[in-house]
């Protein structure tokens, strides 16, 4: 089978409740934005999760090579998702930008990438582009092992626990910036450490897990900064573990969360990697760039250079 691949148009995929509902409410403002750059497209709509994994495969097939995702990080996840599981052509035939909308922004963020939309599609227009490195989990529902790919932060423990409760307010249209800040707080009241067999890259360590990061970006929940070192090129994860701290201990230390002084603390160890195991004695949960996913046992592994984005200012060394 052929496919057309002369499409000169990119194919924009919108999801209209990112950002509290902005994608929809700005779709108007930025489809005149677009139209003013001349930039030649066609858009796709997204109703449900899934969605956008949906139609990034499908405009694949059809053709297309370069794709917007007008949303946040969770739509830009579904779209890299999209993009491997499509299996057409090389992964990095594909260019992907970003016109952020969410509520989080924060894989946009390293890369320059401003909310003002005007600003957004002229780096667009301008069309620099990288090779980025993709992370890929593997985790269980129930009994079941499945996968996810991500572009940004995947984390364990204290952080999924987060995500998934931001989430769930997220879906009954409770929304904002300090949403994510507010949840924190609230999920600190209940967290409990959980012990943990932590193998990286064949050494294996023993840990009493608060939250464990694993990173090709530097920042996750609206700014924080959590993995403050990572490379989106160089090969290598970067993993942070906050090991054998109580609630009251990081009610203390929360400022170092945002400040990328965080590896400077005596109970928090940060490594390079490409390949990382995790069991744990009770369960713990997964999520990456902010999409809740399964449990334990669960395997982060590097994808050097898997994809192409479309880029405003890079990150040096």
């Amino acid at each position: 089978m052929s496919f057309n691949t002369d499409h000169k148009e990119w194919l924009v995929i919108v999801n209209p409740n990112a950002g509290n509902g902005k994608g929809k409410k700005d779709w108007e403002k930025i489809s005149a934005f677009l139209k003013n750059k001349a930039l030649p497209f066609a858009v796709k709509f997204t109703e449900k999760k899934g969605h956008a994994i949906h139609f990034t495969i499908e405009g694949i097939i059809s053709g297309y090579r370069k794709i917007i995702t007008v949303g946040g990080d969770g739509t830009l996840n579904e779209v890299v998702n999209g993009v491997f599981l499509s299996k057409v052509c090389p992964t990095t035939d594909i260019s992907l930008a970003l016109i952020p909308v969410g509520t989080g922004n924060d894989w946009g963020r390293m890369f320059g990438i401003p909310l003002d939309y005007e600003k957004a599609i002229s780096i667009i227009c301008e069309n620099k582009l990288m090779l980025h490195d993709a992370g890929l989990v593997s985790f269980f529902e129930g009994s079941e092992k499945k996968m996810r790919y991500f572009i940004n932060i995947a984390g364990l423990g204290f952080e999924s626990v987060v995500v998934k409760r931001t989430n769930y307010q997220k879906d009954r249209g409770h929304g904002g910036k300090l949403i994510y800040f507010y949840n924190l707080l609230m999920s600190l009241i209940s967290y409990k450490n959980t012990k943990a067999e932590i193998i990286i890259d064949g050494e294996k360590i023993q840990a009493d897990v608060f939250s464990l990061n694993v990173g090709n970006g530097r920042y996750c929940g609206g700014g924080m900064r959590q993995t403050p070192r990572a490379l989106p090129d160089d090969g290598l994860l970067d993993v942070t573990i906050i090991n054998g701290m109580g609630k009251f201990e990081i009610i203390r230390n929360l400022k170092i969360l945002y400040d990328g002084t965080i590896l400077q603390h005596p109970k928090i160890d940060g490594y390079k990697c490409k390949n990382i195991k995790v069991s744990s004695e009770s369960v713990m949960y997964a999520e990456a760039d902010g999409e809740s996913l399964g449990q334990t046992p669960v395997e982060f592994s590097i994808i050097p250079e898997g994809l192409n984005i479309v880029y405003g200012t890079k990150i040096i060394p």
